[in-house]
């Protein structure tokens, strides 16, 4: 927007939701209400898009496929899809969240994204981390980003944003905001700088930075079968830098933050010389990286 016409023409209230849901069919129920009535908070509090994290109805270590499978559901005709669905359009908000998927024998760690008027698109997980590889099969739907009345949605899960193509791809189609669902777990120390940052909170911050993009990432909490989990949510500017805190690594939290949502589109860089997009050398890289198969938005 030039400086002349600086209303918001896109006024969002973004929240993320970090808790702590539990693997095990009988803890499923508690997962999906306890889940609902924090982004109850958040709706209550005003947002309109609220991000959940991976796995956010079944919890994330699972011991065998068999289990697996049989905390999966279909999408978008599965049980808590669809008390999703129910709650974004009986409170008109935009809801973003991670399932286990099961489409006949394949099971995908997928990011649906709910809006008022019901069910809008999914994102498999493209990049596996550890044991998921022997529960799911690595995502095939691209890197999709869904333009809805607020502005364009992409979304990534967890993992996928230790590699920088992802966002990039998103961003070149023209992301307005990216939704990132994670259960970001404890790895070789050192785990969190002198500020309490964790490497994934970096790797956010950075992709917001280079690709001019807000990116909500949702992370859990607390330990699961022996697993930790890092916490440090956060929602990241254009600019790459938090709007407003990052998020505790223990304790369950919702984080806010207001932004005029399709400014993304106009984002400035340093000056007039400096732009991330138009600076790219297409023509020394595109081809190769397999960029040019993904429609790009003029930006």
């Amino acid at each position: 927007m030039s400086e002349k016409n600086n209303a918001c023409v896109s006024p969002v209230r973004v929240a993320v939701v970090q808790f702590d849901p539990q693997v095990g069919m009988a803890n499923r129920e508690r997962n999906l209400r306890h889940g609902l009535e924090l982004a109850q908070q958040a709706a209550a509090a005003g947002a309109n898009l609220i991000v959940l994290p991976e796995l956010a109805n079944t919890g994330y270590l699972f011991t065998s496929r068999q289990e697996a499978f049989e905390h999966a559901e279909e999408v978008p005709n599965g049980p808590s899809v669809q008390i999703w669905m129910d709650f974004a359009r009986k409170h008109e908000v935009y809801l973003v969240a991670g399932v286990a998927e099961r489409e006949g024998v394949q099971l995908y760690d997928t990011a649906v994204l709910l809006g008022p008027d019901g069910f809008i698109g999914h994102y498999r997980k493209a990049h596996l981390w550890n044991l998921e590889k022997l529960w799911f099969t690595p995502g095939n739907l691209g890197f999709p980003v869904f333009d809805t009345p607020i502005g364009r949605i992409g979304m990534l899960v967890c993992w996928d944003i230790w590699f920088p193509e992802v966002p990039r791809l998103l961003a070149l189609q023209g992301a307005d905001i990216i939704c990132s669902v994670n259960n970001w777990v404890w790895t070789p120390p050192p785990l969190f700088d002198d500020s309490g940052k964790c490497m994934a909170s970096y790797l956010t911050m950075t992709a917001a930075h280079v690709n001019n993009v807000f990116i909500a990432a949702a992370n859990r909490v607390g330990s699961d079968r022996g697993e930790r989990f890092l916490g440090c949510s956060l929602i990241a500017g254009t600019n790459g830098w938090p709007i407003g805190e990052v998020a505790p690594t223990e304790e369950e939290t919702i984080l806010y933050a207001d932004i005029d949502l399709c400014s993304a589109r106009g984002a400035p860089i340093w000056n007039s010389l400096n732009d991330l997009p138009r600076d790219r050398r297409t023509d020394m890289y595109d081809n190769m990286l397999g960029y040019t198969r993904h429609a790009s938005f003029p930006r």
